[in-house]
């Protein structure tokens, strides 16, 4: 490729980790002005790739070059110097600073006395995202706001950097629907301005939307490069899996739910603080009832104080049985089990081993006496991943070095493995690649075929219709609306259903 043409040239890229091979001599390219789609599955090393170009890993072979110019990037500043910024898909905020120190942290406008000018830092915030389009107050602590809250923040940090190519590595898994309209906007404007986007992402309708190229590696090794206008969706997953793959978000008819037994789950007037009101609902064996909802409607906030996170008032029976909600132990004993929002931070011990991860909730399982049954602990770890099909080179390997879907079938796995009766997923396919997320539906179905009851919890309109038997509609941390799913003919019902219409 020309250098005239090319902002970004990398060549022969390798990268193994404790003898894995991650990488295996990858080429990669991104013209001046265009939105480069990378895609892969779980594992096919688009992370790492991004990660070498932002200097928080270091190849192993290969070249990288700027605008023609060769350059040795080995520290997130080097990246920066050469114009490069990166959103993470793993946050890299620091919850206890505002907004707005985290947007320039490191970069902040001083006064003449050498101290922070908090009035100019808050001005400049809310210039960055008046160019998003989005409305976020910048002296609000990151740690107090919600799972989307950051990844914009996460953006405008980004952008506040002036950099000439920007790479978006799943931004709008948080995102609701008008926000990510927003991101589309402004992404436009960016392109518009020369700047380039490496956009990562599952979401082949995103894809389609912004991108110009797309690069699909698989097992280490790019696979294509090819413009959007040559090649098909149904090509680019077939890339990515390996093989045809048989739609999962198509909703399938099951044996329908009898409703004359008594439920296994009943919620009466559940209310936990501002966000979750007077909520009262029940759930049969064999059921998958969906949350629909805009961000910050409350249904994370419901899934919380079903667990005992969050203090709650109001009743809650599993079969019959009122169960207290003080604590997470208590839901546990009880036959609850939650697979969180945040797998990495509120999911996983990302420096313990994917064993260790698997056997936290079921160390009574293994325990003998006041010590716990190696033998035992391994045998039922390789059972959870069989089961959910992790792929691990050793269990003992930590699991922060596994992709994001199989950091998500961990999670899965472990919660299986106390066999709860009531399972409550929180975006359970949020950043993972359509082969894993087609695995996970699956099991959604198995758990409910299985006579579980599953309560899913999903900003993706498409898997929340393809699994549901019932979804309820939250706005304003109350059911606004309960939907038998044979009554919704499609997304967009859905839609306007959450939009109130």
């Amino acid at each position: 490729m020309s250098t005239t043409t090319d902002v970004v040239q990398m060549r022969g890229i390798s990268k193994a980790f404790t003898g894995v091979v991650v990488l295996d001599a990858v080429d990669f390219e991104v013209r001046f002005g265009e939105v480069h789609a990378l895609a892969g599955g779980n594992g096919a090393g688009k992370s790492t790739l991004m990660k070498i170009l932002q200097g928080v890993y270091r190849s192993d072979a290969g070249e990288i070059r700027i605008a023609g110019e060769p350059v040795s990037i080995a520290s997130i500043q080097d990246a920066k110097a050469a114009g490069i910024g990166m959103v993470f898909q793993e946050f890299s905020l620091v919850p206890s600073l505002t907004v707005a120190r985290n947007v320039f942290l490191g970069a902040e406008p001083l006064t003449r006395w050498g101290l922070i000018d908090e009035r100019a830092l808050v001005r400049r915030t809310e210039e960055v995202f008046a160019r998003m389009g989005v409305e976020i107050d910048p002296r609000a602590e990151v740690g107090r706001l919600g799972t989307a809250y950051w990844q914009l923040t996460e953006i405008a940090k980004a952008l506040s950097q002036n950099a000439r190519v920007l790479i978006m590595d799943e931004p709008t898994a948080s995102l609701a629907r008008h926000e990510t309209e927003a991101l589309f906007e402004l992404i436009e404007r960016l392109k518009a301005a020369g700047i380039s986007v490496i956009y990562i992402s599952h979401r082949m309708d995103e894809v389609y939307r912004i991108a110009d190229r797309i690069t699909v590696l698989r097992d280490g090794r790019r696979l294509f490069t090819e413009p959007l206008s040559a090649i098909t969706p149904e090509a680019i997953v077939e890339g990515i899996v390996g093989k045809k793959v048989e739609s999962r978000l198509t909703y399938r008819e099951r044996e329908r739910v009898s409703h004359d037994g008594p439920p296994l789950l009943e919620v009466r007037g559940l209310t936990a603080g501002d966000r979750v009101r007077d909520v009262s609902f029940a759930l049969r064996r064999g059921e998958i009832l969906g949350l629909a909802g805009l961000m910050g409607s409350g249904r994370t906030e419901l899934a919380r104080a079903l667990f005992g996170i969050d203090r709650a008032r109001g009743e809650v029976l599993v079969d019959g049985e009122p169960i207290v909600l003080s604590s997470p132990r208590h839901a546990i004993a009880a036959g609850l089990a939650l697979v969180p929002e945040d797998r990495r931070d509120q999911g996983l011990v990302l420096d313990h081993s994917v064993r260790e991860n698997l056997l936290l909730p079921l160390l009574d399982d293994i325990r003998r006496g006041p010590l716990l049954d190696a033998a035992g602990g391994r045998a039922l770890s390789a059972s959870l991943i069989e089961r959910l099909n992790i792929k691990v080179s050793h269990p003992g390997r930590p699991v922060r070095l596994l992709s994001g879907g199989n950091q998500q079938k961990v999670v899965i796995a472990k919660w299986l493995g106390t066999d709860p009766d009531v399972l409550i997923l929180d975006e359970p396919t949020a950043g993972v690649d359509i082969g894993t997320k087609s695995e996970i539906l699956e099991r959604i179905r198995d758990l409910a075929a299985s006579g579980k009851a599953v309560i899913v919890i999903s900003s993706e309109y498409p898997e929340l219709l393809a699994v549901s038997d019932r979804i309820l509609v939250i706005r304003g941390g109350s059911i606004a609306r309960e939907l038998e799913r044979s009554d919704i003919a499609d997304e967009e019902a859905l839609q306007l259903a959450v939009q109130g219409v």
